[in-house]
C-alpha cells in the first residue's frame, strides 16, 4: 500500500491557470469544499457559456496587490451561514499546484477578508491525495518573505503612489487641506470626495459607489473617513460599501458609529475598566432629583448624547439650575447625560491624538476665562503637555476600546487619578499641530502605508 503524502495545517497553494503565484491555505478536513476570498465577482457569457470574471487579493493585509482572474462557472451552491443567512456561492474547476503535485479542484468563490487565510482547502480536495498532520505546517513547501516579494513583484501597482480618497465635507477645512497635502507630498493620489454627493449600488454580485453624475468609484487603496455628526448615518453606510469592494478605511464604519454614541461608548469603557467621571442616564423626569444626586450634586455638566466640539455641553452650577435644564430637554424628547464636574482639573483638559495604538502627540487645552470647556473650538488655548504613562495607556486603550486606528482622546485630571472624557473618531489637526509642532497628517499616511505594506519606491 503506497503511502499518502502528508499536508500540515496551512500550505501554500499556486494556481497557474487563475495567474495566482501563491496563496496562503488552512486545510480544514472539516469543511467539503474548498474556497478562496474574491471581490468583483461578475458572471459573463463567453462563447455561449457563463465565465466569472473576479478579484482576488492573495496576501493578507496587502489589499494594494489585485490579480484579475477569470474562470469558467460550473456550478452555484447555496450555503447557510452560522448565523442562519443563506448565500448564493459561485463554484469554479481549476488546477491547484502543491508542492510538486497538480490536479483540479472545485473552489467557491466567497469573502474571507475577514478571515485570516485567503484561501481554505477542503477534503474534496484531499480525499485519497494526502493525510493531515494538524501539528505541521508547510510540509509540502515553504515560502520565505524574500521569495514571496519576488513572485509577487511584478503584481504590485506600476503607479508610484497609492490611491487615497478623503471622505469629508469640506475641502476647506485645515485638517483636510493638510491630510491632501501630506498624502501628495509622499508621492500618493489623493482625491476629495464629497459625502453627499457620492451613492452606492447594492448588489450581491456588482456592489459600486458612484459619484457625481455616474463616475463609478473602485480604483481606491484606502479611505480616510472624516464625518460630521450631520451624516454620520450615511457616512458610514459608504465606509461600509467601501469596505465590501476591498478598500482599506482607516476609520470602521462600526467604530466610529461607536464613538458617536456617547452612552453606548461610556458603557464600553465601564465594561473594560476605564475610568470615567460618574456619570448618569435617566428617561423620566421624575428620577431628575436622584440623578443629580447620583453624580454628587451640583455643579455638573450636562450633554447632548450627540454633542462635538463643546457644543450641546452645559455647566449647571446649582441643583435647582440643573434640575430645570435636565427637565427641559426631556420635555421635547432630547437625549442626554449628566456628569460629575471634576472642579480641580480648572478648566483644563488634555487631548492625545493616537494613531494605530500609538499616542503620536498630546496637548494641554486651556478653557478661556469665565468658560469651563476646553475645546478649541470654544476659544481654548493649547500647548504642548508632557502626560504620564498613565495617560498614555488609558488614551491607548479608549482607542483601542472603541477600534479606532486614528483618535483623539481627551482625558481630564483629577484627584483620583486620569479620566477619560470621550473619544473623537474625526479629530482636528489644526489645534495639535501648532500646539505640537508636530506633522499629524503625515503620521496618518504613514499608518496607511503601514497598513497596506507599501514601500515608497
Amino acid at each position: 500500500m503506497t503511502q499518502l503524502p502528508t499536508l500540515g495545517s496551512e500550505e501554500w497553494c499556486v494556481f497557474d491557470d487563475l495567474g495566482i503565484p501563491a496563496i496562503k491555505a488552512r486545510v480544514d478536513s472539516g469543511a467539503k469544499t474548498s474556497s478562496m476570498q474574491a471581490t468583483n465577482i461578475k458572471v459573463v457569457m463567453k462563447h455561449g457559456e457563463e465565465w466569472v470574471h473576479f478579484e482576488v487579493h492573495p496576501l493578507q493585509d496587502t489589499r494594494s496587490i489585485t490579480i484579475p482572474c477569470e474562470a469558467k462557472l460550473v456550478d452555484r451552491r447555496y450555503v447557510k451561514s452560522s448565523s442562519g443567512i443563506t448565500e448564493e456561492r459561485l463554484v469554479i474547476r481549476t488546477p491547484v499546484r502543491l508542492g510538486e503535485d497538480t490536479f483540479e479542484i472545485e473552489v467557491t468563490l466567497a469573502s474571507r477578508d475577514t478571515m485570516e487565510y485567503r484561501m481554505l482547502l477542503g477534503r474534496e480536495a484531499l480525499s485519497g491525495r494526502y493525510l493531515v498532520n494538524p501539528a505541521a505546517s508547510f510540509s509540502q513547501r515553504e515560502i520565505s518573505d524574500a521569495e514571496l516579494e519576488g513572485l509577487y513583484k511584478p503584481h504590485r501597482p506600476s503607479r508610484s503612489g497609492l490611491k487615497i480618497a478623503l471622505l469629508a465635507s469640506n475641502p476647506q477645512l485645515y485638517s483636510n487641506k493638510r491630510i491632501m497635502e501630506a498624502a501628495q507630498g509622499r508621492g500618493h493620489e489623493i482625491v476629495f470626495l464629497n459625502v453627499e454627493l457620492a451613492y452606492m449600488k447594492l448588489d450581491a454580485r456588482s456592489p459600486e459607489i458612484r459619484y457625481r453624475g455616474g463616475n463609478i468609484l473602485n480604483e481606491f487603496d484606502a479611505i480616510i473617513p472624516r464625518i460630521k455628526p450631520a451624516v454620520t448615518f450615511y457616512g458610514c453606510a459608504l465606509i461600509r460599501q467601501f469596505d465590501n469592494l476591498g478598500v482599506y478605511c482607516l476609520n470602521s464604519a462600526e467604530a466610529i458609529t461607536q464613538s458617536r454614541d456617547k452612552l453606548f461608548a461610556s458603557q464600553l469603557f465601564s465594561r473594560h475598566d476605564i475610568h470615567i467621571p460618574i456619570t448618569g442616564f435617566a428617561k423620566s423626569p421624575n428620577d431628575t432629583r436622584d440623578l443629580i444626586k447620583m453624580v454628587n450634586g451640583a455643579p455638573l455638566i450636562i450633554k447632548l448624547l450627540e454633542s462635538t466640539q463643546g457644543k450641546g455641553v452645559v455647566l449647571a452650577e446649582t441643583n435647582k439650575a440643573a434640575e430645570s435644564v435636565i427637565n427641559a430637554f426631556k420635555s421635547v424628547q432630547t437625549n442626554i447625560l449628566v456628569q460629575e464636574f471634576i472642579k480641580e482639573a480648572n478648566g483644563q483638559d488634555i487631548r492625545c491624538f493616537v494613531i494605530n495604538n500609538k499616542v503620536v502627540a498630546s496637548m494641554q487645552r486651556q478653557a478661556e476665562k469665565g468658560e469651563f470647556r476646553a475645546n478649541i473650538h470654544q476659544g481654548g488655548s493649547a500647548s504642548p503637555v508632557k502626560i504620564t504613562s498613565e495617560e498614555r495607556k488609558l488614551a491607548i486603550k479608549a482607542a483601542k476600546v472603541l477600534n479606532l486606528a486614528v483618535a483623539g482622546v481627551d482625558i481630564i485630571r483629577s484627584n483620583k487619578g486620569p479620566l477619560l472624557l470621550e473619544v473623537n473618531s474625526s479629530p482636528g489637526l489644526e489645534g495639535i499641530e501648532n500646539a505640537t509642532g508636530k506633522d499629524i497628517a503625515d503620521s496618518m499616511i504613514r499608518a496607511i502605508e503601514k497598513k497596506l505594506n507599501y514601500q515608497p519606491a
